[in-house]
């Protein structure tokens, strides 16, 4: 985090050390294993382990893990896999699930002291005795229980003896508090759900509002930095620092939350496009997840410099995604290899170039990186160039090939088309050019200029692949009236192009995340999972240029 000034978090933590009121800086990054890591999530593991190295502190990750209904090992697995791809390793590696004998030792304390107690109220009971915003909630008629009564009732719900939702344990605050968070809040419910961590031997779960703080608490965490949503539970969260007599202090700071254009920043709603089959899964590259962006092609160098750049902010915003490709370009212009790629072909038969003749072509692997080296292209009588970049009637100022037109072919020759063949659908199936010998490429000719320069590849050693362009996936909001709409209407049905064309021979070994610039078309990345030997699959990571600027 190189920029103090748009990181309010960097120096509150500058200030406690000069001030003395830490001499240490431990922080730690939470996710609960309900689901895989988004972009948003991208931006607080960035937060906080940057500032943690900033300052040679530390930084745990944790997963809270106190809803098993929702939680499985997977979810444990790819985060693991995201935070060290992002370029980060924890200092300690801890679960919820690791602090539930002392949760419940500090809710008994809670009990002894009067300030909790079992509630028979269901769910909906509860919500309706909360009250609203304007009004106050009303006491539970539970609530006055004795501390022994309270005692034994939830030791009986450890025991198991009541089913999923006869009782809960809740807080005794304030049910006329401005702050619905507390009012009472649920901090212990029963689920008799085996657990990822610790089988089945608990039946009753701490809420996650209630964990937290103590799991900072007992790790020692000096900052537990979080987003702008968590800002109403703050004095609860210190509420329950102070009365369940954690030794350690910590508190907590809250910052805005990434929000991307054209982008769901949800994990119930990513949740919901994997389960009703509109992307293929969690790291679909179409999907705003660590997983999916890393398998679309994203760099983790760029999505650390486009978080480092945004800065870390008191309100929460929308940023323009295309600031995140324009970071992404700025990490591969000078990593990935430039080559030629074909994604719609049309065949060219050069009629004057001798058969059965192949020639081989230098060309630099990456202009801007002399280092790179070269390449060998090969060149024959029969090429593929892209079908758009033909027009057998052209309007004024097109450029590229047309019958009685001239262009060059990259790193090769200027070719002229002379005829068009056609099917019997009237459809262009192959051109015949004749080429000049003297307008090889480096040769120095200087007799005459074309305009239009074509990508190519030559045929015979062409490497059929698939390429997957992209597009958005959700659409943005257009007008007021679509506030009210499903964010699944927003889905957009063009996301995804599928075509089939070739790739220059040298790409035939090519391996599975191995990035590349194709020549006018932009920047690909060799796809993890539908990748064959025999079936290569490319991912377009963003386009050449785009429009915005920093």
């Amino acid at each position: 985090m190189e920029n103090n000034s748009s990181n309010f978090i960097k120096n509150i933590i500058k200030d406690d050390l000069e001030s003395g009121k830490h001499d240490h800086i431990i922080t730690r990054f939470p996710p609960e294993p309900n689901g895989y890591l988004h972009i948003g999530h991208a931006k607080s593991i960035i937060l906080n382990f940057g500032v943690a190295d900033d300052f040679n502190g530390k930084t745990n990750l944790r997963f809270d893990d106190t809803n098993p209904l929702k939680e499985d090992i997977e979810f444990v697995n790819s985060i693991k896999e995201d935070v060290k791809w992002l370029g980060y390793d924890w200092d300690n590696l801890f679960f919820a699930s690791d602090y539930f004998d002392e949760m419940y030792k500090r809710a008994v304390l809670l009990i002894n002291k009067g300030l909790a107690y079992v509630d028979d109220l269901n769910a909906d009971q509860i919500r309706e005795y909360r009250g609203t915003l304007t009004e106050p909630g009303k006491d539970s008629p539970y609530r006055n229980r004795t501390v022994e009564e309270n005692l034994e009732l939830f030791e009986k719900m450890r025991s198991g003896e009541f089913g999923n939702g006869a009782k809960v344990l809740r807080a005794k605050i304030d049910m006329s508090s401005p702050n619905i968070n507390l009012r009472d809040p649920v901090i212990y419910r029963i689920s008799h759900t085996e657990h990822h961590n610790t089988g089945n031997k608990w039946c009753i779960y701490p809420m996650y509002a209630f964990a937290h703080p103590i799991e900072d608490a007992i790790e020692g965490v000096t900052h537990s930095i979080c987003t702008l949503e968590f800002e109403d539970q703050r004095p609860l969260y210190d509420w329950i620092v102070e009365n369940c007599e954690m030794e350690s202090k910590p508190k907590q700071y809250e910052f805005g939350r990434l929000n991307l254009t054209n982008t769901v920043m949800s994990k119930r709603k990513l949740k919901q496009l994997v389960d009703e089959g509109f992307v293929d899964g969690w790291d679909d590259p179409r999907m705003p997840t660590v997983s999916g962006l890393r398998r679309r092609g994203y760099t983790p160098e760029a999505i650390r410099a486009f978080c480092q750049e945004i800065g870390v902010a008191k309100t929460s915003g929308v940023v323009d995604s295309q600031m995140l490709d324009h970071f992404v370009r700025e990490d591969l212009k000078l990593k990935a290899p430039r080559t030629m790629a074909i994604l719609n072909p049309l065949k060219v038969v050069i009629t004057n170039y001798p058969e059965g003749e192949i020639e081989w072509l230098d060309a630099e692997v990456n202009p801007e990186v002399p280092e790179m080296g070269t390449r060998q292209i090969p060149f024959s009588r029969e090429i593929y160039i892209e079908q758009d970049d033909f027009m057998e009637n052209p309007p004024k100022k097109y450029f590229r090939l047309f019958p009685g037109n001239e262009v060059r072919l990259k790193h090769a020759y200027f070719i002229k088309c002379e005829e068009v063949i056609k099917d019997e659908a009237g459809n262009v199936i192959e051109l015949r050019c004749t080429y000049d010998i003297e307008t090889k490429s480096g040769s120095g000719f200087t007799g005459r200029k074309v305009k239009g320069t074509l990508h190519w590849v030559e045929a015979s050693q062409a490497v059929s692949a698939e390429f997957r362009n992209y597009q958005p996936l959700i659409l943005d909001k257009e007008n007021d009236e679509e506030e009210e709409k499903s964010f699944l209407d927003r889905v957009n049905p063009d996301s995804v192009e599928v075509l089939q064309g070739f790739v220059e021979p040298n790409m035939k070994d090519v391996k599975s995340q191995d990035k590349f610039q194709f020549f006018r078309h932009g920047y690909y990345n060799v796809d993890s999972k539908l990748t064959a030997a025999d079936h290569l699959v490319f991912n377009q990571i963003v386009g050449l240029k785009s429009s915005f600027k920093l």
